[in-house]
């Protein structure tokens, strides 16, 4: 519960941005939060560089793989690859492949590609034994 300043009549600094807030998210709708959340992220993007960013994805995943277990992302990547498959057709599916594939060679050259063909072809030989 908000606490009242030394002089009651007047509201807290905690309440009163309470209520500011309160009113705010009566007037408003989901578009103008969206609008205001990237015009913010545009603003902290200019502050801060990619180390900034790798440094507190890294922080949240560290925290949150400390917090669930290995079900828990089981169960939620579960949910998440059904939820895409209810909202994507084939097509989808097939764009984001064209994507990943040009993306994964750029990255890398031919020895790569011979590698993991050599383990796809030693994995498909060890599994009709």
């Amino acid at each position: 519960m908000a606490r009242r300043s030394k002089n009651n009549s007047k509201m807290s600094r905690e309440e009163a941005g309470q209520k500011g807030g309160n009113k705010t998210a009566r007037n408003h709708d989901k578009e103008f939060y969206q609008e205001i959340g990237e015009k913010g992220g545009k603003a902290t993007s200019k502050n801060h560089d990619k180390e900034f960013y790798q440094e507190i994805g890294q922080k949240g995943g560290e925290t949150t793989a400390d917090k669930y277990d290995q079900e828990h992302f089981e169960e939620i990547g579960q949910k998440g690859g059904e939820t895409t498959s209810r909202n994507h057709d084939q097509e989808f599916y097939e764009e984001i492949g064209q994507k990943g594939g040009k993306a994964t060679s750029k990255n890398h050259d031919k020895d790569f590609y011979r590698e993991i063909g050599k383990k796809g072809g030693n994995s498909r030989n060890n599994n009709n034994n």
